[in-house]
């Protein structure tokens, strides 16, 4: 594997100061993800703008968002476990020039056959970006400081990205159309392309393992179902008949994927590394994490929208101060996960997310933007601690070679956690007497799952080895 003379040699004794090169290398993977992250949330706002033009129905508007969300979470594992054979640059490569591509064309999309396209090849290209990159971040940086570093600066922008993107997204579509937002898309992939070539590594694991098909086969096809599944059960709730088939279908699958595995002389998810306590209880806390984020940002915009009756503006003034106090926290996360480790900080964040979670059922009926833009500012900072400490928590002591195939897994527990929260907790806000009352069901239930878990994990955590 390539080396970036400008790193040190080891991990426990690497000073967190990055060379010139090193600051290149990270930029270059920061920022493809920090794109990715965008492309969740930018849209969201510019849908209602984007069906008129398109002529898409309400209905039909959620497929802007499932068209993207299958293939970017269906794929994660595969293209994972691909980019450790053959080459995590090559493939980093490939997934940027495919999202920039597919970006264009839902650019200049002509009806909705040709933007939905667009936007399932930006989730293909997505599901090859996230991994990959995730994998050159770990394998480029030593484990220890260096590596706390550049995963701290990663999640920042990982959380900035969905939240930058919501603000972002109404600006951009009130001043220059939903178009300049897959626009903007397509800038971003046009300066990283020309720059990640010549900077970043090849790495490869040493030998070459045939690719177990069949386990490609049926955990692919069982997120696929899954995924598309609790998708649309957000619009149409859990009694359709496809919803209900395809849930069934996708966890067919996943068990049959679990027992191929068992049998598999070269799987594509190595079962002794599931039975890693920091990889099982490390995955458990980033899933929870991410489901019960993206559910209190879903029903608190709908608590403002509909309940204070603020504007779109004033909304995305809420989640922008959430923004910067994120930024703030992830240049910090680094120095507190150094002093009191990972796993450490990934429990008590949770508990944190929690409690200030806990603390939004103060909110009002006629009143409450101060407590709801200070609870999920609060809530946002513990949780971007807990996506820092999770991914070092489930990538340490991973050897390289399959460090593809554990930046698979934190990336599948991300996009499955963002996928899974809204339709199985954020329905219930609008299916009550009220919306107020749904939206302080929601986030009971929400405070609870979320400090039973970091419970849970300061058991599981507990041991210093697996």
């Amino acid at each position: 594997m390539a080396t970036d003379t400008s790193l040190p040699a080891t991990g426990a004794s690497a000073p967190p100061r990055l060379g010139g090169r090193s600051r290149l290398v990270l930029f270059v993977l920061c920022a493809a993800q920090f794109m990715v992250a965008l492309d969740f949330s930018v849209l969201n706002v510019a849908l209602p703008d984007l069906g008129r033009d398109l002529g898409m129905s309400p209905s039909s508007l959620q497929w802007a968002v499932t068209a993207f969300a299958l293939p970017s979470g269906g794929f994660l594992l595969l293209f994972g476990r691909v980019a450790d054979l053959y080459g995590r640059r090559r493939l980093f490569l490939t997934g940027l020039a495919v999202f920039g591509a597919a970006s264009l064309l839902a650019t200049f999309a002509w009806d909705p056959a040709s933007f939905l396209a667009g936007r399932a090849l930006q989730g293909l290209g997505a599901a090859v970006i996230v991994p990959t990159g995730m994998s050159l971040l770990t394998t480029t940086f030593p484990e220890g400081p260096q590596r706390d570093r550049a995963l701290g600066i990663s999640g920042t922008l990982l959380s900035l990205g969905f939240t930058i993107g919501m603000v972002l997204g109404g600006v951009m579509t009130d001043t220059l159309g939903w178009r300049s937002t897959m626009g903007l898309l397509t800038v971003f992939t046009l300066i990283l392309l020309p720059l990640a070539p010549g900077l970043l590594p090849e790495s490869r694991t040493p030998r070459r393992p045939r690719l177990d098909v069949p386990g490609a086969v049926t955990v692919t096809g069982g997120l696929l179902a899954v995924i598309y599944a609790l998708s649309t059960a957000a619009d149409r709730g859990f009694g359709g008949t496809d919803v209900i088939v395809t849930l069934v279908v996708g966890v067919a699958l996943l068990t049959a994927f679990a027992v191929v595995e068992t049998r598999s002389p070269a799987p594509l998810v190595s079962l002794p590394m599931l039975r890693r306590r920091t990889v099982a209880f490390g995955n458990l806390g980033g899933l929870v994490t991410f489901s019960m984020m993206s559910t209190v940002v879903f029903v608190l915009t709908l608590y403002l929208q509909e309940t204070l009756r603020l504007s779109a503006f004033r909304t995305g003034l809420v989640f922008g101060v959430q923004g910067v106090l994120s930024a703030i926290a992830g240049t910090l996360t680094a120095r507190v996960i150094g002093r009191f480790g990972a796993r450490r900080v990934l429990t008590f964040s949770l508990a944190g997310q929690g409690l200030f979670v806990a603390a939004l059922l103060g909110l009002g009926a006629e009143s409450g933007a101060l407590l709801a833009t200070v609870g999920v500012s609060l809530a946002s900072v513990c949780h971007l601690g807990a996506i820092i400490s999770y991914g070092l928590t489930v990538t340490s002591g991973v050897p390289d070679e399959e460090q593809g195939l554990a930046t698979g897994l934190v990336t599948t527990t991300q996009q499955v956690g963002i996928t899974v929260g809204i339709p199985v907790l954020g329905v219930l806000a609008t299916t009550q007497s009220s919306l107020f009352d749904g939206v302080r069901l929601v986030l009971a239930l929400d405070a609870v799952i979320v400090l039973a878990a970091a419970a849970v994990l300061a058991v599981g955590l507990r041991r210093g080895q697996d």
